[in-house]
């Protein structure tokens, strides 16, 4: 494809929703032109905590297509057939799927893709006359219309980042490499699920034997995922649609409230950690090397010697802690990046007041460019759009809606009847008539 070619929609980045965009695309809107850019050679989702005994917070239906297109030949049912192993996987009852079989399910369907353009970094993107310029490893592309889905880059609080290296690393690396824990003082900041499947494999002994594990959280407890029937529907199209009409203020407010619906750690995992303890401590009698050290916030960390000094403040009695670490891991989540080559077009991109991207109902960006040029954003709108934006739950459905935008026109059928709650006000003359 050269520069003369015009592409109804490039996609920086092929990971899951992108790829899903993809996807949906090929089977669906086949008439539309696309291609998604990756930097990576390999597909592969989240390599760095592709950790044993790790899995999805989210059923193996909402993979990247069946919530809206079932008959999809790219989902996760015909992957399970192709790969011979449907009734096994069934017999298994798994309620969710393992981090290794999603990745490869994904790599799985890239690999049927076309459209999916992997080693082929985008290096810079400029707007002219005619729609974006797109300059890649490979060769110059234009586009009518861009979907950025580079992901999050890890997000570390300010007093560790110049301390960052192969002893002082985030969780999204820890499988990165071969590490050797025995005999050494490790120490794990943050109290979500990657911390979680962190700290049950370092006590397992995966990275042989610590000397002393601690487990730090600013939570007041190691809190379970609110995955209950009621908490789900946040989960929904109709209340991502309501949500994003709300003001800002009361979107802020119901995003935090709402934490443990998105942000918590599997009943299953807090239940397998939780036997783990037990059976070591308890019942075999070992000395008690390993600790969980919630309602603490860490607020500083030093060099000392070899290894380091973190400084925590205790959330209920003030007092400061300080912890030793040879080998300290921050699981402290990840925060929204511009990639480098969008630097030209950032300063027009509408921001909020905490400096996230604004995005239309259809995750289109606000911005100061033509109205017949948009800039669409995945994994970017929790702000906007609710708890589930950033999750694979809504994946298929916003994929969806995006590419009805992009067509201009209906090509999936997103309506849907009234669910159990009424989160918006009742019409009045309804409810009277209701009376």
């Amino acid at each position: 494809m050269s520069e003369d070619t015009m592409l109804d929609l490039a996609g920086l980045g092929a990971g899951p929703f992108n790829l899903s965009i993809a996807a949906l695309a090929d089977s669906h809107v086949p008439g539309l032109a696309t291609r998604f850019f990756e930097r990576r050679h390999e597909l592969v989702w989240h390599p760095g905590l592709m950790l044993p005994d790790t899995h999805l917070q989210t059923g193996f239906l909402k993979d990247l297509v069946t919530a809206v297109a079932p008959d999809s030949p790219h989902s996760f049912l015909n992957y399970l057939v192709s790969h011979r192993r449907f009734y096994r996987f069934m017999t298994a009852a798994l309620d969710t799927i393992s981090r290794a079989e999603f990745s490869d399910y994904l790599r799985w369907v890239a690999g049927h893709l076309d459209t999916i353009k992997l080693g082929d970094a985008v290096r810079d993107v400029s707007l002219d006359s005619r729609g974006f310029l797109l300059r890649t490893d490979h060769g110059c592309h234009r586009a009518r219309h861009l979907c950025l889905g580079t992901g999050k880059a890890p997000w570390w609080p300010e007093f560790a980042e110049t301390l960052q290296g192969p002893q002082c690393l985030h969780a999204a690396n820890i499988a990165h490499e071969r590490r050797d824990f025995a005999g050494k003082r490790v120490v794990i900041v943050g109290g979500g699920q990657s911390g979680a499947d962190i700290f049950l494999n370092a006590l397992r002994g995966y990275w042989g034997q610590p000397r002393e594990l601690f487990w730090v959280s600013r939570r007041r407890n190691f809190q379970p995922l609110d995955e209950t029937a009621f908490t789900n529907e946040y989960f929904t199209p109709a209340y991502t649609r309501g949500f994003h009409e709300l003001p800002w203020e009361v979107r802020k407010r119901e995003v935090a409230a709402q934490k443990l619906a998105s942000d918590g750690i599997t009943p299953a995992a807090l239940q397998n950690l939780y036997r783990e303890l037990y059976h070591r401590f308890d019942v075999l009698g070992e000395p008690r090397w390993a600790r969980l050290l919630p309602h603490r916030r860490a607020i500083d960390l030093q060099r000392r010697g070899p290894g380091f000094a973190l400084t925590c403040e205790h959330g209920l009695k003030g007092d400061h802690e300080v912890f030793a670490a040879d080998v300290i891991i921050f699981a402290t989540g990840f925060e929204s990046r511009l990639p480098d080559c969008l630097a030209p077009l950032s300063e027009r991109l509408q921001r909020d007041q905490q400096g996230e991207l604004v995005l239309g109902a259809n995750f289109d960006v606000h911005w100061d460019g033509p109205a017949g040029h948009r800039l669409y954003a995945v994994n970017a709108g929790r702000h906007s759009h609710g708890i589930a934006e950033p999750q694979l739950s809504l994946m298929a459905w916003r994929s969806a809606t995006i590419l009805n935008h992009v067509a201009g026109r209906r090509v999936f059928d997103l309506g849907e009847d009234e669910g159990p709650i009424a989160w918006q006000p009742l019409d009045e003359q309804r409810w009277a008539q209701a009376i």
